[in-house]
C-alpha cells in the first residue's frame, strides 16, 4: 500500500502527516505493509528540512502523549 501526503512546499503539513502516519503504522507493527512519503507541489523549498516550528510542535505533542 502506498500513501503520499502532498502540500505546497513539503516543509510543514505533508511532512507532519507523514510522521504521524509512520508513527501510527509502527504502533500497529505494519511498517512492511506501507510505503509512506510526502511531497510538495512547488519547488521553492527543494532540499530544505521541515519547518522548525512544525518540528518543535510535533516533538512537543508526541512527548506529551508519551507521558499519558
Amino acid at each position: 500500500k502506498r500513501i503520499l501526503f502532498i502540500c505546497l512546499g513539503n516543509i510543514c503539513r505533508s511532512p507532519a502527516a507523514d510522521g504521524i502516519m509512520r508513527h501510527l503504522v509502527a504502533e500497529r507493527g505494519l511498517e512492511d505493509e506501507f510505503l509512506i512519503d510526502s511531497a510538495g507541489i512547488g519547488s521553492w523549498h527543494v532540499g530544505q528540512l521541515p519547518d522548525y516550528r512544525m518540528l518543535s510542535r510535533s516533538e512537543e505533542r508526541f512527548s506529551r502523549n508519551a507521558e499519558t
